[in-house]
């Protein structure tokens, strides 16, 4: 089992697959970091020598911001824009869609639940 970036990627998985399990790494990068280090993209990374593995961890620890640092990163820009109160910092706040999406429909991701506003209890009888 090969280690990069402190994530166990999975053995038994092509590599450019493998290395999408890596937090900030997508097919693309993926794809372009194995470019890098002459690797063939359908090789598994049980299959991988022990200076291949080497030449991964190098260049995703030198050129890409991956994982805690990533996270770190993203949670700040999202904190500095709830700080100057910015229109997409104030949606983060209140937990609605932030690129405009709309909200009359969908949104259920970010609104939670839908919660019934009345018709939810049967109608009392007005009998006078």
């Amino acid at each position: 089992m090969a280690r990069i970036a402190g994530v166990t990627i999975p053995a038994e998985k092509q590599v450019y697959i493998a290395l999408t399990y890596i937090y900030g790494i997508g097919e693309t990068t993926s794809r372009t970091i194995l470019a890098a280090a002459k690797i063939e993209p359908t090789t598994r990374v049980k299959d991988l020598t022990e200076a291949e593995e080497q030449k991964l961890r190098e260049i995703v620890d030198e050129q890409y911001s991956v994982e805690g640092d990533l996270q770190r990163l993203v949670a700040n820009n999202i904190k500095r824009l709830k700080d100057i109160e910015s229109y997409k910092g104030l949606r983060h706040r209140n937990g609605l869609p932030v690129n405009g999406q709309r909200t009359r429909t969908n949104a259920r991701t970010r609104k939670g639940r839908a919660i019934a506003v009345g018709g939810a209890q049967p109608k009392a009888s007005s009998k006078t």
